[in-house]
């Protein structure tokens, strides 16, 4: 028998939360697991709860909210042996949908029941943590507007793009690292270790979260008339293809902008100095996913 906790965030996305513990409990092989269900009460608190169960020696620990939940969770988990589960229900669920975790409940409940502990990379900004992106520019500032903003989901994001749209001006960077030496203007910038921000929006197509590298994606500023065109690209899964896109590949980076500001850490907004240190540490938690044979 192995132990696992469940830890939900309340607030996360839009579905109502108290009927989540009968449904795991429910849904769940109780022949395989054990299992303990906690709330968090506040920001940071899945953090510590999943530290401390990592400490109790618990076999897995499952994120069940949206990316912001999945970050905390796994940023208590790092360097240790337990194992990160998702039960994605927020917004976004970007990193879920890298690893093939459905966004329906009970089907992302059964992949628990018939699951495998794969190990995955991670990345570190400075002296935070990330697991699908981090960013800045355009994108940035979006996730900045869009965490005070009212609307949710992806009508939210997309009414704050183009809220923000008119007034943008792209900064300067300075790139180095590993081969890479350039100064460019980017619309935005993402250094990605999962493909896509969430929704399905694949900004780096080619990106693993096994590889032990980054993509960093540099989307140069662009006429509002090929918007269409770059949106069709990035749901389509080929956004690398664009003459407006620059891929790089590395395991370490310092960027230098012009000043500083907002970052997105996992869709999160945060400020950030003006330099920066990025890296992938290569298998640093392991994670469950749906059992291949």
């Amino acid at each position: 028998m192995k132990n696992i906790a469940f830890i939900i965030n309340p607030i996360s996305g839009t579905q109502n939360k108290k009927k989540l513990p009968k449904l795991i409990d429910k849904c769940l092989d109780k022949s395989q697991w054990l299992e303990n269900i906690v709330f968090t009460e506040y920001a940071g608190h899945a953090t510590e709860l999943a530290h401390q169960f990592a400490q109790m020696g618990f076999d897995a620990v499952v994120a069940v909210g949206g990316d912001g939940t999945l970050h905390e969770v796994a940023c208590g988990l790092v360097n240790t042996s337990t194992a990160l589960g998702i039960i994605p229900i927020g917004s976004g669920n970007g990193f879920a949908r890298h690893v093939g975790i459905s966004t329906r409940i009970n089907r992302a409940i059964e992949i628990l029941n018939h699951s495998e502990v794969i190990k995955v990379d991670y990345g570190m900004v400075n002296e935070h943590y990330f697991f699908s992106t981090c960013g800045m520019g355009f994108d940035a500032l979006v996730a900045d507007k869009f965490s005070t903003d009212g609307h949710r989901g992806f009508k939210g994001y997309a009414i704050n793009s183009l809220k923000e749209w008119l007034n943008y001006k792209p900064e300067t960077y300075h790139i180095s690292g590993e081969g890479i030496d350039m100064d460019t203007t980017a619309f935005l910038i993402t250094f990605a270790n999962a493909n896509q921000w969430g929704y399905e929006a694949h900004i780096a197509p080619k990106a693993s979260i096994q590889d032990g590298k980054m993509d960093i994606a540099i989307m140069s500023q662009f006429p509002i008339i090929q918007a269409p065109s770059l949106a069709l690209r990035l749901f389509t899964n080929s956004i690398d293809k664009d003459l407006h896109m620059n891929i790089l590949s590395a395991t370490e980076v310092h960027v230098t902008r012009s000043q500083e500001g907002p970052m997105h850490i996992d869709g999160d907004p945060i400020q950030m100095p003006q330099d920066l240190h990025l890296r992938i540490v290569a298998d640093g938690l392991n994670l469950l996913v749906e059992k291949r044979f």
